[in-house]
C-alpha cells in the first residue's frame, strides 16, 4: 500500500485552516442601519455591547465624508477624552472597512468638532478566547464517536443498463486514492494560497 508523506498532508491542513479562518469572519456595519453619524444620536456603546466580536471579523463604517470621519486611537484615555491628536489611523472615505486581526480593544471616534463628545465613538472589544466556543457537554446518554467505515457505492446504472447480481463493487486501490489526493491538492493549492493572501 502506498503511503502519503506527512509534508503534503500538513501543507493541505495549513491551507484548509487558512481558508477556514478567512471564511469565519462576520461583517459588522457600525451603528447598523443608522451607520456612523450624530443624527438621532445612536448609542454606539450599546451597539458594541450587543455584539460579540472575534479575530477575523470586519467593521464597516458608513457615513457622509463631508461631515464625519473615523479616527482610531490606541489608549482608553484618548478614547474617553475624545483626544484625536495622536491617531493610530485616520479613515475618511465614507465607506471604510477595517479587518480585526488580533484580540484587544479597538477605539474609534469621529474627529469632527463636538461629534465624539456627543457620543460618536465606539470601543470594540475582541476577546482572546477561541472562536467559535466549544459546545458544552449535553446531559443524557453518550455515544461512541468512532468513525464508521464508509461503504463503497456502485455507480447507478442508466435505465438501459441491466443490473448484474454478480458485479461486485470494489473499493478504490491505494494508487487511485493517492492519485485523487494529488489531483485534489494540485487543484486546491493555488486557490487556497489566493484566499489566504486575500485575508
Amino acid at each position: 500500500m502506498e503511503k502519503l508523506t506527512a509534508a503534503p498532508l500538513m501543507m493541505m491542513l495549513v491551507m484548509v485552516m487558512g481558508i477556514c479562518s478567512c471564511i469565519r469572519g462576520v461583517v459588522f456595519k457600525v451603528g447598523d442601519s443608522q451607520g456612523w453619524t450624530t443624527i438621532n444620536t445612536p448609542n454606539y456603546t450599546h451597539w458594541a455591547a450587543s455584539k460579540t466580536f472575534h479575530t477575523g471579523d470586519i467593521l464597516v463604517f458608513q457615513y457622509n465624508r463631508n461631515f464625519h470621519n473615523v479616527i482610531q486611537v490606541t489608549t482608553l484615555a484618548a478614547f474617553k477624552s475624545c483626544d484625536a491628536s495622536n491617531p493610530f489611523a485616520v479613515y475618511n472615505s465614507g465607506d471604510d472597512t477595517i479587518n480585526i486581526r488580533r484580540p484587544g480593544h479597538y477605539f474609534y471616534l469621529c474627529g469632527f468638532p463636538g461629534h465624539c463628545q456627543a457620543g460618536q465613538k465606539v470601543d470594540i472589544r475582541v476577546p482572546k478566547a477561541p472562536w467559535p466556543p466549544s459546545p458544552s457537554p449535553s446531559a443524557g446518554p453518550t455515544s461512541s464517536l468512532s468513525p464508521s467505515p464508509i461503504p463503497a457505492v456502485a455507480p447507478v446504472p442508466s435505465p438501459t443498463e441491466s443490473i448484474s447480481a454478480s458485479s461486485p463493487t470494489l473499493a478504490p486501490k491505494s494508487k487511485d486514492i493517492s492519485a485523487t489526493f494529488w489531483t485534489l491538492f494540485r487543484t486546491l493549492a493555488p486557490v487556497a494560497l489566493v484566499v489566504a493572501f486575500a485575508c
